[in-house]
């Protein structure tokens, strides 16, 4: 009996374990259990047609009533039509507000008579510029103008100050009062004998196209044209100092200054300068 009783308590014992290892691993038993409706009430699901709080319809009603509504009419393509206007009109005045308003320079004035005169220069362009590299910004607008000037084919004189003095004093004696203490910059155009300006304007006029009805006129170059006494240099050696800017002088034995040609020991192409 004593046998028995204590295989039943034994048999007890592992079905009370069975039961608690189930209950504590049995994820239905926690997932799935249901909840308890005071303490997490559920939301109640709607159906169509939905509430009066959540219908579309309040906004179009809302939508009538307002002076927005009013001013757009009843149907719904005019509201539409009339708000892309009313989005058009704003970007118009944005676009118009944001465009700058066009400012006069003094390179949009009209050529005047009371412009610096350059006689015997009507059948040309001429050009007071520099060859030199010291000062970089003088010598690329120099040659830019060069660039424009030659993209034209028409008649150039160069008169490089930097080889020949007379043309810095030439230049200085010509512009007068026009420029503040003498102090000219390089370059300065004159066109058919009447003064144009600088480099920043003869880009501007490039660009807009007024530069060709300034040239119209003035005789052409041949194409691919290089001078063949200079190179289009303008300047060869003094043939009677060969350069040296003196000479020897057989009345009187005596070496003497050569008035032929500049400082320089230069004088002007007469093939291309003439």
């Amino acid at each position: 009996m004593d046998h028995n009783h204590h295989r039943d308590n034994e048999f007890e014992h592992q079905e009370i374990q069975k039961a608690k290892a189930s209950s504590k691993f049995n994820r239905s038993k926690t997932i799935h259990t249901p909840r308890n409706s005071i303490e997490c009430p559920e939301k109640p699901l709607y159906l169509y047609p939905s509430p009066h709080s959540i219908e579309r319809n309040g906004s179009i009603k809302k939508l009538h009533c307002s002076p927005l509504g009013s001013m757009v009419g009843t149907s719904f393509k005019g509201k539409v039509k009339k708000l892309y206007s009313i989005f058009d009109s704003l970007k118009e005045n944005h676009h118009r507000s944001s465009i700058p308003k066009p400012q006069t320079t003094k390179y949009s004035k009209p050529l005047i008579s009371s412009s610096p005169l350059l006689p015997g220069t009507e059948d040309r362009v001429v050009i007071y510029l520099t060859s030199i590299r010291g000062i970089r910004r003088t010598f690329e607008d120099c040659y830019t103008v060069k660039m424009i000037l030659g993209s034209y084919r028409v008649k150039v004189d160069e008169r490089d100050v930097s080889m020949h003095i007379a043309y810095r004093k030439e230049l200085q004696s010509v512009m007068g009062e026009k420029k503040n203490n003498n102090i000219v910059t390089l370059p300065q155009i004159f066109i058919k004998g009447k003064y144009i300006g600088g480099a920043e304007l003869i880009k501007q006029l490039n660009e807009i196209g007024e530069l060709r009805k300034l040239l119209r006129g003035i005789p052409l170059r041949p194409i691919g044209y290089i001078c063949e006494g200079c190179g289009d240099v303008r300047f060869v050696p003094c043939s009677n100092c060969d350069g040296s800017r003196k000479f020897f002088n057989e009345d009187d034995g005596q070496i003497r200054r050569c008035l032929v040609c500049n400082e320089n020991g230069l004088v002007r192409c007469t093939l291309c300068c003439s």
